[in-house]
């Protein structure tokens, strides 16, 4: 596996990939990789001939009280899971190739960004947006893979690449979870053996809309009491947001004749934790 830390770098080496007549997928993540992860370099290595991926904790996307400082780092054991998984070019850039001195521009895609996550997290999907546009012209791949659990971040990327007229088709991969339902997350390190219990109510709410979307054909504000009924036995947990929304405007949901986004996040301890789940129509 070839790695590039630098823009002409990485440039040239797809540039050389897409050169040879082969399809590029690339995977961007923070590291700390899970089976998550994985499970998209995976994907991207059938979509496309060969697969790029990146390792970049993007500062632009914390806010000043956030967790930017001791977001996990293992580059080493990182490189090895993706060189084991057939990654033949790893972009790994400093603070300082993504964000050059003076570097005043930034990309934001209005409305959006203050929904879900950007309601709560001022900023977030500005940073998000920019270092994936950065990343997307860099890398300049056929196509990039994100996961299904950062449902609020795909709508803002995929109205990005539209407006914007980049060259990549956006495809999702499902989200993985750990055998009792908790969605893999790199933050889940940070929760003590009592707080990792404490966090299925994530999945545990999302299920019973699930169920109950299944059996009864409930109103969208039934589920939501649903989802809210089942955090309420967590007091210990602080909700952050419980929402029923188009999943590419974020705006609320009103019945279920199109596809509706469930949506959770939660403080469970310090640690901040998002889960979905999308119903399709009926």
């Amino acid at each position: 596996m070839k790695i590039t830390k630098t823009v002409e770098e990485m440039r040239a080496a797809s540039r050389a990939l897409k050169a040879s007549g082969r399809r590029v997928g690339f995977v961007p993540t923070m590291g700390a990789l899970h089976e998550g992860h994985l499970s998209l370099v995976r994907s991207a290595g059938e979509h496309a001939d060969a697969v790029v991926a990146s390792i970049f904790v993007n500062p632009t996307q914390f806010g000043a009280n956030e967790d930017l400082s001791r977001y996990p780092r293992p580059f080493e054991r990182d490189r090895e899971l993706l060189e084991r998984e057939g990654v033949e070019v790893l972009f790994a850039p400093t603070v300082d190739v993504m964000y050059p001195k003076g570097a005043a521009t930034f990309v934001t895609v209005e409305g959006l960004d203050g929904r879900l996550d950007g309601g709560s997290r001022p900023g977030h999907f500005r940073g998000v947006a920019t270092v994936v546009t950065k990343l997307l012209h860099i890398v300049e791949p056929d196509v990039a893979l994100f996961g299904q659990k950062d449902a609020a971040q795909h709508a803002v990327i995929r109205r990005m690449v539209r407006d914007l007229d980049l060259p990549v088709e956006i495809v999702i991969g499902p989200i993985v979870r750990e055998a009792d339902g908790l969605a893999m997350s790199s933050r889940n390190v940070y929760l003590s053996a009592e707080e990792r219990k404490t966090a299925l109510v994530l999945s545990r709410a999302l299920q019973r809309v699930q169920e109950l979307a299944g059996q009864s054909g409930a109103s969208v504000p039934q589920l939501l009491a649903a989802a809210q009924a089942a955090f309420d036995e967590e007091p210990l947990v602080k909700v952050d947001y419980i929402a029923a929304v188009d999943p590419d405007e974020l705006t609320a949901a009103c019945d279920m004749k199109k596809p509706v986004l469930f949506a959770v996040a939660a403080w469970v301890g310090s640690t901040r934790l998002i889960d979905n789940v999308v119903l399709k129509p009926r």
